[in-house]
């Protein structure tokens, strides 16, 4: 987390074992912003699904005894929900450092859905080696037109990486089978 993260009026910032006192103690309000598949697959006990690609402040409606608190993977999309809650007048919100990732890493328990479908950054792996395998096999077989197929493919990998942005992730976020969220949960 940067430093320019931590210094957010109106943000606070807690580490796994603060969220699990006040979690226990039936003080927060925990809220996954990852997207639906995600939350699907794997999330902390309690989590509500609002993801940040659909995020609306004004659906967030925290109880008044509990405190707000986001998380998702690693911290950065739970960042910028906060900085949009924030600008929509919220005075305070809170997010889980290091997100999920820290909060496995810590010990403390998740709820998993071995009936989920695969996490979206497989579905990427998937997706995109399949097209630049396509495009390399139609390359050295039909035309090495074939070829720019696997040089755009590449491309948007490096964007990805550049940006922390995946316009594949967020395409295929949207297919309806990685929007279930109301799933049987297991411990």
């Amino acid at each position: 987390m940067t430093q320019a993260q931590t210094t957010l009026p109106g943000l606070r910032c807690w580490d796994p074992a603060t969220l699990k006192a006040e979690w226990e103690a039936g003080r927060v309000w925990l809220v996954d912003v990852r997207e639906p598949a995600e939350y699907a697959g794997e999330r902390i006990p309690g989590a509500v699904c609002h993801p940040l690609s659909k995020l609306n402040p004004a659906e967030i409606k925290c109880p008044e005894d509990k405190v707000l608190v986001l998380y998702c993977q690693s911290g950065n999309r739970s960042y910028r929900a906060a900085q949009q809650l924030l600008a929509a007048g919220c005075e305070q919100v809170t997010h889980l450092q290091g997100g999920i990732l820290a909060w496995k890493d810590a010990g403390y328990p998740v709820e998993r859905n071995p009936k989920a479908p695969i996490s979206l950054f497989r579905q990427v792996q998937i997706v995109a080696g399949s097209l630049v395998l396509l495009g390399t096999i139609l390359g050295a077989t039909v035309s090495p037109w074939f070829l720019l197929l696997s040089g755009f493919v590449g491309a948007g990998l490096v964007f990805a990486g550049v940006t922390n942005t995946c316009a594949l992730g967020m395409l295929l976020a949207k297919l309806p089978y990685n929007q279930r969220v109301g799933q049987t949960w297991q411990s």
